[in-house]
């Protein structure tokens, strides 16, 4: 069976499509694969995921506080520190 290949828009659609339905790592992961295949900037989306072990950021998982103008998360499961400038 041969697949046709995705148009830019296509992908960008089903990207959105993966975030909006609370996605787990391994989703996270198609949805980083599937924009650097078409070179799309994944933007506000990468604030809410970890960097390293892809896991969706919740209240539960995560210790967010502000500090000196940075945003700082801190990933509950793995220990990675995500740190984004504020104003």
């Amino acid at each position: 069976m041969h697949s046709r290949k995705l148009s830019k828009q296509e992908v960008e659609q089903r990207i959105k499509e993966i975030f909006l339905k609370k996605p787990i790592s391994k989703e996270i992961k198609k949805a980083k694969q599937l924009a650097m295949s078409k070179n799309i900037k994944l933007a506000s989306f990468k604030k809410m995921f970890c960097k390293k072990c892809l896991t969706l950021f919740k209240s539960t998982n995560s210790k967010i506080r502000i500090k000196n103008k940075f945003k700082i998360i801190k990933c509950e499961n793995c220990g990675y520190v995500s740190r984004w400038r504020v104003g």
